[in-house]
Protein backbone atom coordinates (compact mmCIF):
# COMPACT_ATOMS: atom_id res chain seq x y z
CA UNK A 1 0.00 0.00 0.00
CA UNK A 2 2.72 2.46 1.01
CA UNK A 3 4.69 1.52 -2.11
CA UNK A 4 1.62 2.34 -4.22
CA UNK A 5 1.28 5.73 -2.51
CA UNK A 6 4.95 6.43 -3.24
CA UNK A 7 4.50 5.54 -6.91
CA UNK A 8 1.46 7.82 -7.23
CA UNK A 9 3.30 10.75 -5.63
CA UNK A 10 6.32 10.28 -7.89
CA UNK A 11 4.10 10.03 -10.97
CA UNK A 12 2.37 13.30 -9.99
CA UNK A 13 5.73 15.03 -9.68
CA UNK A 14 6.90 13.73 -13.06
CA UNK A 15 3.66 14.75 -14.82
CA UNK A 16 4.25 18.23 -13.44
CA UNK A 17 7.52 18.39 -15.35
CA UNK A 18 9.41 18.49 -12.07
CA UNK A 19 12.25 16.29 -11.02
CA UNK A 20 10.89 13.58 -8.75
CA UNK A 21 12.50 13.72 -5.33
CA UNK A 22 13.23 10.17 -4.27
CA UNK A 23 14.34 9.18 -0.81
CA UNK A 24 17.31 6.89 -0.59
CA UNK A 25 15.57 4.98 2.18
CA UNK A 26 12.79 2.43 1.70
CA UNK A 27 9.52 2.66 3.60
CA UNK A 28 10.58 -0.33 5.69
CA UNK A 29 13.11 1.99 7.37
CA UNK A 30 10.41 4.29 8.75
CA UNK A 31 8.64 4.05 12.10
CA UNK A 32 5.05 2.94 11.47
CA UNK A 33 3.67 4.61 14.61
CA UNK A 34 4.91 6.68 17.52
CA UNK A 35 3.69 8.04 20.85
CA UNK A 36 3.59 11.75 21.56
CA UNK A 37 3.12 13.86 24.67
CA UNK A 38 0.62 16.62 23.99
CA UNK A 39 -0.55 19.62 25.99
CA UNK A 40 -3.21 18.90 28.60
CA UNK A 41 -6.62 20.45 27.99
CA UNK A 42 -8.16 22.79 30.53
CA UNK A 43 -11.45 21.29 31.68
CA UNK A 44 -14.77 22.62 32.97
CA UNK A 45 -17.23 20.29 34.76
CA UNK A 46 -15.39 17.20 33.53
CA UNK A 47 -13.86 14.82 36.05
CA UNK A 48 -11.08 13.84 33.68
CA UNK A 49 -9.40 15.35 30.62
CA UNK A 50 -8.55 13.84 27.22
CA UNK A 51 -5.37 11.75 27.05
CA UNK A 52 -2.02 13.53 26.92
CA UNK A 53 -0.07 10.47 25.72
CA UNK A 54 -1.32 9.74 22.20
CA UNK A 55 -0.36 7.55 19.26
CA UNK A 56 -0.13 8.63 15.63
CA UNK A 57 0.60 6.22 12.79
CA UNK A 58 2.78 7.10 9.86
CA UNK A 59 -0.20 6.87 7.48
CA UNK A 60 -2.21 9.26 9.68
CA UNK A 61 0.67 11.72 9.84
CA UNK A 62 1.11 11.75 6.07
CA UNK A 63 -2.62 12.23 5.59
CA UNK A 64 -2.80 15.12 8.08
CA UNK A 65 0.24 16.74 6.48
CA UNK A 66 -1.18 16.51 2.96
CA UNK A 67 -4.62 17.87 3.93
CA UNK A 68 -3.18 20.77 5.95
CA UNK A 69 -0.78 21.67 3.15
CA UNK A 70 -3.64 21.54 0.64
CA UNK A 71 -5.76 23.92 2.72
CA UNK A 72 -2.78 26.25 3.24
CA UNK A 73 -1.86 26.36 -0.45
CA UNK A 74 -5.49 26.70 -1.52
CA UNK A 75 -5.96 29.73 0.71
CA UNK A 76 -2.73 31.35 -0.51
CA UNK A 77 -3.87 30.86 -4.10
CA UNK A 78 -7.27 32.38 -3.21
CA UNK A 79 -5.43 35.39 -1.78
CA UNK A 80 -3.51 35.76 -5.03
CA UNK A 81 -6.63 35.47 -7.22
CA UNK A 82 -8.48 37.96 -5.05
CA UNK A 83 -5.73 40.53 -5.45
CA UNK A 84 -5.92 39.96 -9.20
CA UNK A 85 -9.68 40.71 -8.96
CA UNK A 86 -10.55 37.25 -10.26
CA UNK A 87 -12.25 36.42 -6.95
CA UNK A 88 -14.62 39.16 -5.83
CA UNK A 89 -16.88 39.90 -2.85
CA UNK A 90 -16.49 38.51 0.66
CA UNK A 91 -13.59 36.13 1.23
CA UNK A 92 -12.32 34.90 4.61
CA UNK A 93 -9.14 32.81 4.59
CA UNK A 94 -8.26 29.94 6.94
CA UNK A 95 -4.47 29.74 6.76
CA UNK A 96 -2.99 29.26 10.22
CA UNK A 97 -6.02 27.41 11.54
CA UNK A 98 -5.57 24.17 9.56
CA UNK A 99 -5.02 21.98 12.64
CA UNK A 100 -8.57 22.80 13.79
CA UNK A 101 -10.32 21.45 10.68
CA UNK A 102 -8.04 18.45 10.23
CA UNK A 103 -8.05 17.55 13.94
CA UNK A 104 -11.84 17.78 14.21
CA UNK A 105 -12.35 15.55 11.17
CA UNK A 106 -9.88 13.03 12.60
CA UNK A 107 -11.99 12.87 15.78
CA UNK A 108 -15.42 12.32 14.19
CA UNK A 109 -16.84 10.41 11.22
CA UNK A 110 -17.92 11.69 7.80
CA UNK A 111 -21.41 10.44 8.71
CA UNK A 112 -21.44 12.99 11.55
CA UNK A 113 -22.58 16.54 10.81
CA UNK A 114 -20.76 19.87 10.72
CA UNK A 115 -21.78 23.49 10.27
CA UNK A 116 -19.58 26.57 10.44
CA UNK A 117 -19.49 30.31 9.81
CA UNK A 118 -18.10 32.05 6.73
CA UNK A 119 -14.43 30.95 7.09
CA UNK A 120 -15.47 27.73 5.43
CA UNK A 121 -13.04 26.74 2.65
CA UNK A 122 -11.02 24.33 4.81
CA UNK A 123 -14.06 22.51 6.13
CA UNK A 124 -15.54 22.23 2.65
CA UNK A 125 -12.39 20.37 1.67
CA UNK A 126 -12.20 18.10 4.74
CA UNK A 127 -15.90 17.26 4.36
CA UNK A 128 -15.32 15.89 0.85
CA UNK A 129 -15.26 18.84 -1.54
CA UNK A 130 -12.46 19.00 -4.10
CA UNK A 131 -9.98 21.83 -4.58
CA UNK A 132 -11.32 22.32 -8.11
CA UNK A 133 -14.91 22.69 -6.83
CA UNK A 134 -13.88 25.12 -4.09
CA UNK A 135 -11.71 27.31 -6.32
CA UNK A 136 -14.42 27.37 -8.99
CA UNK A 137 -16.99 28.44 -6.43
CA UNK A 138 -14.72 31.27 -5.35
CA UNK A 139 -14.55 32.50 -8.95
CA UNK A 140 -18.29 32.03 -9.52
CA UNK A 141 -18.10 29.30 -12.17
CA UNK A 142 -20.46 26.45 -13.16
CA UNK A 143 -18.05 23.85 -11.80
CA UNK A 144 -18.21 25.33 -8.30
CA UNK A 145 -19.45 23.26 -5.40
CA UNK A 146 -22.60 25.44 -5.24
CA UNK A 147 -22.64 25.80 -9.03
CA UNK A 148 -21.04 29.24 -8.81
CA UNK A 149 -23.95 30.83 -6.96
CA UNK A 150 -22.72 30.63 -3.36
CA UNK A 151 -19.24 32.08 -3.38
CA UNK A 152 -16.80 32.03 -0.49
CA UNK A 153 -19.35 31.97 2.33
CA UNK A 154 -21.86 29.42 1.01
CA UNK A 155 -20.35 26.03 0.23
CA UNK A 156 -21.99 22.71 1.04
CA UNK A 157 -21.31 18.98 0.83
CA UNK A 158 -22.97 15.89 2.28
CA UNK A 159 -23.41 16.34 6.05
CA UNK A 160 -21.86 19.82 5.80
CA UNK A 161 -24.33 22.67 6.07
CA UNK A 162 -22.11 25.63 5.19
CA UNK A 163 -20.71 28.30 5.19
CA UNK A 164 -23.16 30.79 6.82
CA UNK A 165 -22.95 34.55 6.47
CA UNK A 166 -24.94 35.67 9.53
CA UNK A 167 -22.72 35.89 12.60
CA UNK A 168 -23.58 33.13 15.07
CA UNK A 169 -26.73 32.00 13.24
CA UNK A 170 -25.22 28.62 12.35
CA UNK A 171 -25.11 27.53 16.01
CA UNK A 172 -28.88 27.11 16.54
CA UNK A 173 -29.04 25.40 13.13
CA UNK A 174 -26.38 22.96 14.30
CA UNK A 175 -28.40 22.28 17.45
CA UNK A 176 -31.36 21.50 15.21
CA UNK A 177 -29.24 18.95 13.36
CA UNK A 178 -28.26 17.46 16.74
CA UNK A 179 -31.96 17.24 17.65
CA UNK A 180 -32.55 15.32 14.42
CA UNK A 181 -29.71 12.92 15.31
CA UNK A 182 -31.26 12.36 18.73
CA UNK A 183 -34.74 11.86 17.26
CA UNK A 184 -33.49 9.39 14.65
CA UNK A 185 -31.33 7.55 17.22
CA UNK A 186 -28.53 7.23 14.64
CA UNK A 187 -25.62 7.65 17.12
CA UNK A 188 -24.33 10.64 15.16
CA UNK A 189 -23.15 14.00 16.50
CA UNK A 190 -23.46 17.56 15.23
CA UNK A 191 -20.48 19.93 15.36
CA UNK A 192 -21.24 23.67 15.33
CA UNK A 193 -18.31 26.05 14.87
CA UNK A 194 -18.13 29.78 15.52
CA UNK A 195 -15.46 32.37 16.30
CA UNK A 196 -14.58 34.35 19.39
CA UNK A 197 -16.35 37.36 17.86
CA UNK A 198 -19.61 35.44 17.47
CA UNK A 199 -19.32 33.96 20.97
CA UNK A 200 -21.04 37.04 22.44
CA UNK A 201 -24.19 36.56 20.34
CA UNK A 202 -27.35 36.00 22.37
CA UNK A 203 -28.67 33.21 20.15
CA UNK A 204 -25.64 31.11 21.06
CA UNK A 205 -26.52 31.24 24.76
CA UNK A 206 -30.15 30.37 23.95
CA UNK A 207 -28.86 27.37 22.04
CA UNK A 208 -26.67 26.27 24.95
CA UNK A 209 -29.74 26.28 27.17
CA UNK A 210 -31.86 24.14 24.86
CA UNK A 211 -29.01 21.74 24.13
CA UNK A 212 -28.37 21.24 27.85
CA UNK A 213 -32.07 20.79 28.64
CA UNK A 214 -32.56 18.20 25.92
CA UNK A 215 -29.12 16.57 26.26
CA UNK A 216 -28.45 16.96 22.54
CA UNK A 217 -25.48 15.19 20.90
CA UNK A 218 -23.98 18.59 20.03
CA UNK A 219 -20.36 19.73 20.10
CA UNK A 220 -20.10 23.52 20.17
CA UNK A 221 -16.63 24.67 19.10
CA UNK A 222 -15.34 28.21 19.47
CA UNK A 223 -12.36 28.76 17.17
CA UNK A 224 -10.67 31.47 19.22
CA UNK A 225 -8.20 33.14 16.85
CA UNK A 226 -7.84 36.07 19.29
CA UNK A 227 -9.32 38.80 17.09
CA UNK A 228 -13.02 39.07 16.22
CA UNK A 229 -12.81 41.05 12.97
CA UNK A 230 -10.23 43.49 14.37
CA UNK A 231 -10.97 43.55 18.09
CA UNK A 232 -8.89 41.50 20.53
CA UNK A 233 -10.80 39.14 22.79
CA UNK A 234 -9.68 41.10 25.87
CA UNK A 235 -11.41 44.23 24.57
CA UNK A 236 -14.65 42.53 23.50
CA UNK A 237 -15.36 39.92 26.18
CA UNK A 238 -15.68 40.28 29.95
CA UNK A 239 -14.74 36.60 30.20
CA UNK A 240 -12.35 35.09 27.69
CA UNK A 241 -12.77 31.57 29.13
CA UNK A 242 -15.01 30.61 26.24
CA UNK A 243 -14.99 26.93 27.19
CA UNK A 244 -16.76 27.79 30.46
CA UNK A 245 -19.53 29.82 28.92
CA UNK A 246 -21.93 26.90 28.64
CA UNK A 247 -22.36 27.03 32.43
CA UNK A 248 -23.87 23.56 32.98
CA UNK A 249 -22.35 22.27 29.73
CA UNK A 250 -18.92 20.68 30.32
CA UNK A 251 -16.08 22.31 28.43
CA UNK A 252 -12.54 21.85 27.11
CA UNK A 253 -9.90 24.42 26.22
CA UNK A 254 -7.56 22.97 23.60
CA UNK A 255 -4.33 23.90 21.83
CA UNK A 256 -5.83 24.55 18.41
CA UNK A 257 -2.41 24.74 16.72
CA UNK A 258 -1.70 21.06 17.42
CA UNK A 259 -3.64 18.63 15.22
CA UNK A 260 -3.19 15.81 17.76
CA UNK A 261 -4.55 17.91 20.63
CA UNK A 262 -7.61 18.80 18.56
CA UNK A 263 -8.08 15.20 17.45
CA UNK A 264 -8.00 13.76 20.95
CA UNK A 265 -10.27 16.44 22.41
CA UNK A 266 -12.80 15.96 19.60
CA UNK A 267 -12.83 12.17 20.09
CA UNK A 268 -13.33 12.73 23.81
CA UNK A 269 -16.23 15.13 23.19
CA UNK A 270 -17.84 12.87 20.57
CA UNK A 271 -17.70 9.86 22.92
CA UNK A 272 -19.41 11.97 25.61
CA UNK A 273 -22.20 12.92 23.19
CA UNK A 274 -22.68 9.41 21.81
CA UNK A 275 -23.03 8.10 25.37
CA UNK A 276 -26.14 10.25 25.76
CA UNK A 277 -24.56 12.63 28.26
CA UNK A 278 -25.48 15.79 26.37
CA UNK A 279 -23.50 18.58 24.69
CA UNK A 280 -19.86 19.63 25.05
CA UNK A 281 -18.34 23.08 24.56
CA UNK A 282 -14.80 23.27 23.16
CA UNK A 283 -12.53 26.28 22.75
CA UNK A 284 -9.70 25.89 20.25
CA UNK A 285 -6.94 28.44 20.79
CA UNK A 286 -5.73 29.16 17.28
CA UNK A 287 -4.50 32.00 15.06
CA UNK A 288 -5.25 33.34 11.59
CA UNK A 289 -2.35 34.61 9.51
CA UNK A 290 -4.44 36.76 7.17
CA UNK A 291 -6.77 39.55 8.23
CA UNK A 292 -10.40 38.90 9.13
CA UNK A 293 -11.36 39.21 5.47
CA UNK A 294 -9.65 40.39 2.31
CA UNK A 295 -10.56 44.00 3.12
CA UNK A 296 -8.56 43.74 6.36
CA UNK A 297 -4.75 43.93 6.05
CA UNK A 298 -4.56 42.38 9.53
CA UNK A 299 -1.78 44.59 10.88
CA UNK A 300 -3.62 47.67 12.19
CA UNK A 301 -4.58 45.94 15.46
CA UNK A 302 -1.61 43.57 15.81
CA UNK A 303 2.03 43.77 14.84
CA UNK A 304 3.82 41.97 12.04
CA UNK A 305 6.22 40.71 14.70
CA UNK A 306 3.36 38.99 16.52
CA UNK A 307 2.29 37.20 13.36
CA UNK A 308 5.86 36.11 12.61
CA UNK A 309 6.33 34.88 16.17
CA UNK A 310 3.27 32.63 15.89
CA UNK A 311 4.46 31.36 12.51
CA UNK A 312 7.89 30.62 13.93
CA UNK A 313 6.83 28.95 17.17
CA UNK A 314 3.35 27.48 16.68
CA UNK A 315 2.69 26.85 12.99
CA UNK A 316 0.52 23.69 12.83
CA UNK A 317 2.12 22.31 9.67
CA UNK A 318 5.67 22.87 10.90
CA UNK A 319 4.80 21.25 14.24
CA UNK A 320 3.50 18.10 12.54
CA UNK A 321 6.42 18.03 10.10
CA UNK A 322 8.98 18.26 12.91
CA UNK A 323 7.27 15.46 14.83
CA UNK A 324 7.36 13.15 11.85
CA UNK A 325 10.97 13.89 10.96
CA UNK A 326 12.22 13.69 14.55
CA UNK A 327 10.53 10.31 15.04
CA UNK A 328 11.69 8.80 11.75
CA UNK A 329 8.13 8.65 10.39
CA UNK A 330 8.98 10.35 7.08
CA UNK A 331 11.90 11.84 5.19
CA UNK A 332 12.34 15.43 4.04
CA UNK A 333 12.31 14.19 0.45
CA UNK A 334 9.00 12.40 0.90
CA UNK A 335 7.34 15.47 2.40
CA UNK A 336 8.73 17.56 -0.44
CA UNK A 337 7.09 15.14 -2.88
CA UNK A 338 3.77 15.82 -1.16
CA UNK A 339 4.41 19.57 -1.40
CA UNK A 340 5.07 19.29 -5.15
CA UNK A 341 1.93 17.21 -5.67
CA UNK A 342 -0.21 19.66 -3.67
CA UNK A 343 1.12 22.69 -5.56
CA UNK A 344 0.32 20.96 -8.86
CA UNK A 345 -3.22 20.19 -7.72
CA UNK A 346 -3.78 23.81 -6.65
CA UNK A 347 -2.40 25.24 -9.90
CA UNK A 348 -4.56 22.89 -12.00
CA UNK A 349 -7.64 23.84 -9.95
CA UNK A 350 -6.89 27.55 -10.32
CA UNK A 351 -6.50 27.15 -14.08
CA UNK A 352 -9.89 25.42 -14.27
CA UNK A 353 -11.49 28.04 -11.99
CA UNK A 354 -10.42 30.86 -14.29
CA UNK A 355 -11.49 29.19 -17.58
CA UNK A 356 -14.70 27.35 -16.60
CA UNK A 357 -17.78 29.27 -17.86
CA UNK A 358 -20.01 31.27 -15.54
CA UNK A 359 -23.53 29.91 -14.93
CA UNK A 360 -26.06 31.31 -17.44
CA UNK A 361 -28.78 33.72 -16.29
CA UNK A 362 -31.54 31.17 -16.90
CA UNK A 363 -30.06 28.95 -14.17
CA UNK A 364 -29.98 31.75 -11.59
CA UNK A 365 -33.07 30.58 -9.69
CA UNK A 366 -32.55 26.83 -9.97
CA UNK A 367 -32.32 24.72 -6.83
CA UNK A 368 -34.33 27.05 -4.59
CA UNK A 369 -36.16 23.91 -3.46
CA UNK A 370 -34.76 20.43 -3.11
CA UNK A 371 -37.60 18.48 -4.72
CA UNK A 372 -40.28 20.61 -6.31
CA UNK A 373 -42.03 21.01 -9.65
CA UNK A 374 -40.58 23.73 -11.91
CA UNK A 375 -41.95 27.12 -10.94
CA UNK A 376 -41.74 30.73 -12.07
CA UNK A 377 -39.76 33.19 -9.94
CA UNK A 378 -40.17 36.94 -10.21
CA UNK A 379 -37.01 38.79 -11.18
CA UNK A 380 -35.99 42.32 -10.20
CA UNK A 381 -39.33 43.57 -11.55
CA UNK A 382 -42.74 41.93 -12.09
CA UNK A 383 -42.13 41.58 -15.85
CA UNK A 384 -38.91 39.58 -15.55
CA UNK A 385 -39.76 35.92 -15.18
CA UNK A 386 -37.21 33.23 -14.31
CA UNK A 387 -37.75 29.54 -13.84
CA UNK A 388 -36.67 27.45 -10.86
CA UNK A 389 -35.88 23.79 -11.42
CA UNK A 390 -35.02 21.52 -8.48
Amino acid sequence: MLTNISNVLRACAQRNGSVALVSARTYADFTTEASFEIKKCDIHKFEEAPATEVVMTRDEGLKYYRVMQTIRRMELKADQLYKQKIIRGFCHLYDGQEACAVGIEAGINLTDHLITAYRAHGYTYTRGGTVKQIMSELTGRKGGIAKGKGGSMHMYTKNFYGGNGIVGAQVPLGAGVALACQYLENNQVSVSLYGDGAANQGQIFETYNMAALWKLPAIFICENNRYGMGTSVERSAASTDYYKRGDYIPGLRVDGMDVLCVREATKFAADHCRAGKGPVLMELQTYRYHGHSMSDPGVSYRTREEIQEVRGKSDPISLLKDRMLNNNMASIEELKEIDVSVRKEIEDAAQFATTDPEPPLEELCNHIFHDNSPMEVRGVNPWTKLKSVS
